[in-house]
């Protein structure tokens, strides 16, 4: 049988190689996933620009401070403060947007081109380092000042038959950041969210007629082979009895669930636009070249080919980004499906309490899955509620602007679509798993009961000698000779505590069989109702004849 594990942060490392079949895989973390193990709690008050204190220390806000007198390099090199002067030095380094790209030396930009007459193209960006290819390039120290040239002409001297220019960065390095943040006028916002995993999704610089900026930062879920190889405990980070819900999900010997990111700035402008898609320094991310590589063949599917074709929305190419993280999505869940499917099985033949703990611990992980999928459909619907503003331009006329409009609600409500497929898929998942919980709980509800009936085998076994030690105790004078008690007085008051005893219990209760719920009776009805109904039992014994059932009507008239 396939050997099922979850990953936890309640895991203990382990320095061997075999496992039971639940017992914790935390030993088989690999480098990335320890990354995404220490990942902290997405801050998303500094998701989008319209909060007006962008990484600020509240706990230390000082007015003199905000006084932009300081010098400002107008290069790229100054960037943010070069285009943004409301984020200070002490904003930039809370955020953490230039620290976490200093351990990069390098950075890898694939570009791809989507023409007017809708065809898709490598464009030959004159890369010194011919061993990548012309549509690659590779940033180093030593090359960036040419790179920033080679920038600045592409942006002014760009061939007008592009529509869409689409830039995958792999391994953002701090040049490279400050340079596309600089040329493309992206806030900083866009890197502080993609850098710190905060999803978010806004736009800005509005332009009617001309065009806009939108940001999408989207987390999701995807597959990803386990690593072949053990970590050592001593390279496994501290555990605690939490949780980390952002850690992968071991299902299998050979698959893990583990959180990506899709990070994309599109540039929107009526003559031609930009994509930049971010990707995290890991390599269990998905790579820029990966990504590049699968927008390639979207330019093949006949299907998408007839929408460029019948529209100039840049937008689509979007869209079409979106189906990849909706891809990874349906593949989880169908793992997760054939995950806990067998879980029933091993739950009706080894009823063990570790099963509950790995069962919380994968209900735990479809909550987060919940919200993070959640935010796809956030996402897909911000792309149809914001249009292109370029569209808008005295270039299209309206009824390109009518087929585009319909083609985008169109392709939009498919996303949708899936989307709620993908969401009734989780909840059925969530029910199977509660459904093997509760028979988790019922096996181990019916082995305590077990073990409480052989406890009470053994308890009878000695309940007569302990009844006949508690006789032999009594100080009666039949058993203990020169007692004062006699057996008779000791019965007399065990009958009249009983008695007084049952009396208290049931004529104080609110609701009993003896009279109405909530009747505001005085003590004495109370136990005369008791009397009567005590009587009326015992005539009940024999037939009752005519003449008492008219006696008994009518002493209730009248009362």
């Amino acid at each position: 049988m396939t050997r099922r594990t979850f990953l936890s942060k309640t895991s203990s490392p382990r320095t061997n190689f075999s496992q039971p079949r639940h017992c914790s895989t935390s030993n088989r973390v690999s480098m990335p996933s320890v990354l995404l193990l220490l990942t902290d709690a997405p801050s998303y008050r500094h998701a989008s620009p319209s909060g007006p204190w962008p990484w600020m220390d509240f706990r230390n806000v000082d007015v003199t401070t905000a006084v932009r007198n300081v010098p400002i390099d107008r290069s790229w090199r100054g960037y943010p403060q070069n285009l943004f002067k409301n984020w200070t030095h002490g904003q930039v380094d809370r955020s953490q947007m230039l620290k976490k790209c200093l351990k990069n030396h390098s950075s890898t930009i694939y570009w791809l081109d989507v023409l007017d007459n809708g065809e898709f193209a490598t464009p030959d960006m004159k890369s010194k380092d011919r061993t990548n290819g012309a549509h690659v390039s590779k940033v180093t120290t030593t090359n960036q000042d040419m790179f920033w040239e080679m920038l600045q002409r592409e942006v002014t001297q760009r061939p007008g038959h592009i529509r869409v220019r689409s830039l995958f960065v792999d391994d953002l390095t701090s040049p490279m950041l400050r340079m596309l943040g600089t040329t493309y006028n992206i806030e900083p916002f866009f890197f502080t969210s993609s850098i710190n995993w905060i999803p978010s999704r806004y736009q800005e610089a509005l332009s009617h007629q001309k065009g806009d900026h939108i940001t999408i930062t989207l987390p999701f879920v995807r597959t990803s082979p386990t690593p072949p190889y053990p970590r050592s405990p001593q390279s496994l980070p501290k555990t605690d009895n939490q949780i980390n819900t952002q850690a992968p999900l071991h299902i299998s010997d050979d698959d893990e669930l583990f959180i990506d990111l899709l990070a994309i700035h599109m540039v929107r402008d009526v003559n031609t636009s930009t994509i930049i898609s971010y990707h995290p320094e890991s390599t269990s991310i998905s790579s820029a070249k990966r990504l590049h590589s699968l927008m390639q063949l979207v330019g093949d599917s006949v299907y998408w080919q007839h929408i460029f074709s019948k529209s100039k929305d840049p937008t689509f190419l979007l869209l079409a980004l979106l189906w990849y993280a909706l891809y990874a999505w349906d593949e989880s869940l169908e793992a997760l499906y054939n995950h806990i499917m067998p879980l029933e099985s091993d739950v009706l033949t080894e009823s063990r309490v570790e099963h509950t703990r790995d069962l919380h611990s994968l209900q735990a992980y479809l909550l987060n899955y919940e919200s993070l999928l959640h935010g796809v459909q956030v996402s897909v619907s911000f792309i149809e509620k914001t249009p292109n503003p370029a569209m808008e331009s005295e270039v299209f006329f309206d009824e390109q602007r009518k087929t585009s409009d319909e083609l985008m609600k169109k392709e939009c409500d498919n996303l949708l679509n899936e989307i709620d497929r993908l969401q009734k898929r989780r909840e059925m998942l969530g029910k199977h798993l509660k459904n093997v919980m509760d028979l988790a709980f019922a096996n181990v509800n019916i082995r305590d009961s077990a073990s409480m009936r052989q406890v009470t085998y053994l308890t009878m076994i000695f309940l007569p000698a302990s009844l006949i030690a508690s006789v032999f105790g009594m100080n009666v004078k039949e058993i203990n000779p020169g007692s004062l008690e006699t057996t008779v007085r000791y019965m007399q008051i065990t009958i009249a505590l009983t008695a007084f005893t049952f009396y208290v219990v049931v004529t104080l209760q609110t609701h009993t069989s003896f009279h109405e719920r909530g009747a505001t009776l005085s003590f004495w009805s109370r136990f005369e109702r008791l009397l009567r109904v005590i009587l009326n039992k015992e005539i009940k014994k024999d037939p009752p004849t005519k003449q008492h059932c008219l006696q008994w009507g009518g002493e209730e008239q009248k009362q």
